[in-house]
């Protein structure tokens, strides 16, 4: 049995209705998008009414809409097609970013998990070489939102490109890339509630990335391969839908509040991981000193509600948060942090169920101590 309570929307939001919907309709319908027939330019329809919609959320050019295979497929199109000699990314940035140069200048962040501006002026200002700044808007562990306006600011100072991994806020605060200045933009269908396996890299007015993947005329020649119409069409409805719940967001902040009260009410040994930043209104990463993030994440799976480690697992070796430790906290610490992150079908018994179950998993660990 899957646990009844789902609390883990930065891994993946359940499918939403109206994105089932459209990807049952474009399932069943033949063609190719690249077709001249009436079956292919069907399925054209879908795909440039998704693009459309995925434009519409992100403040994008429609032009500059080049759907992916995942969010993680759209930062390596970024970093890696851009023509850039020199890449700085934040030493916060989710692994796809970090993995796809390994030997790109690491951006260090303060206490809060923001990147700390004074140290990308002063690494800019070092070598006037082409430069892609990487810094994402919110990160997917912690919520907290960067400062992009100011690193906007910095890298056009300096003549920097400036790329944004968005997948964890676009759809959950207000977003337009266009307004704020943005180069390139990564966004991915199934953290709004569309399928996995559909991302998409949003590029301004003007500008071009080499393809990683060629051999057809898909997406203007920037992504080669017969489209996924029906995860598209997933993504567009997906968009949509999240474009319409934005009015609503309040809810999700008030939701976090309460967890987060409730929680350091229940055991205040907890500590709020990034409470001293603005943050996305449906994160929150809580730490339990003491009690192992895995041992947090298993006994709550036991006991029903769904929740993410604050650490990676890799071939079965645990390891701390990376963005944690860039954040100074101490290696316990970090070890201790488990992320609770809300979405669009999210209510107060998901939250109560959590502080039940945590708190229940606390007191019994503390009992064994003693014991």
């Amino acid at each position: 049995m899957p646990p009844a309570v789902y609390l883990d929307y930065n891994a993946t939001a359940p499918l939403r209705p109206e994105a089932a919907t459209a990807i049952r309709e474009a399932l069943g319908a033949c063609g190719n998008a690249s077709s001249v027939h009436g079956f292919g330019r069907e399925q054209r329809r879908r795909l440039e009414l998704a693009r459309e919609a995925v434009a519409a959320l992100a403040g994008a050019p429609l032009a500059g809409v080049i759907f992916t295979g995942s969010g993680s497929e759209a930062n390596n199109l970024a970093l890696l097609g851009c023509g850039r000699p020199r890449l700085l990314v934040s030493a916060g940035e989710h692994e796809s970013v970090l993995r796809a140069l390994p030997e790109a200048e690491r951006i260090p962040l303060d206490g809060d998990g923001r990147v700390r501006l004074e140290a990308l002026e002063r690494m800019l200002a070092a070598d006037a070489a082409p430069a892609l700044v990487s810094v994402m808007l919110a990160n997917n562990e912690t919520g907290v939102i960067q400062p992009i306006e100011a690193v906007v600011e910095i890298a056009g100072r300096h003549g920097a490109l400036l790329h944004c991994d968005a997948v964890q806020a676009v759809g959950r605060i207000p977003f337009d890339m266009t307004a704020l200045g943005l180069d390139l933009v990564s966004v991915s269908a199934h953290k709004l509630g569309g399928p996995q396996g559909v991302g998409a890299l949003l590029l301004a007015e003007g500008l071009e990335v080499a393809p990683l993947i060629r051999g057809g005329g898909q997406e203007r020649r920037r992504r080669a391969g017969t489209e996924n119409v029906a995860g598209i069409a997933g993504f567009g409805a997906a968009a949509e839908a999240a474009q319409a719940g934005l009015a609503d967001a309040g809810r999700s902040e008030a939701l976090r509040d309460l967890l987060e009260r409730l929680a350091t009410e229940a055991l205040p040994e907890a500590l709020v991981i990034g409470a001293g930043a603005p943050r996305l209104p449906n994160t929150s990463c809580l730490a339990l000193p003491g009690l192992a993030a895995e041992t947090q994440v298993i006994g709550l799976d036991l006991a029903g509600v769904a929740v993410s480690a604050g650490s990676a697992c890799s071939s079965g070796k645990v390891e701390s948060s990376h963005v944690l430790r860039a954040m100074g906290l101490d290696e316990s610490l970090a070890a201790s942090a488990i992320r609770v992150s809300l979405g669009w079908a999210s209510d107060e018994s998901d939250i109560a169920a959590f502080i039940a179950a945590w708190s229940d998993l606390a007191r019994r660990s503390a009992a064994r101590l003693a014991g």
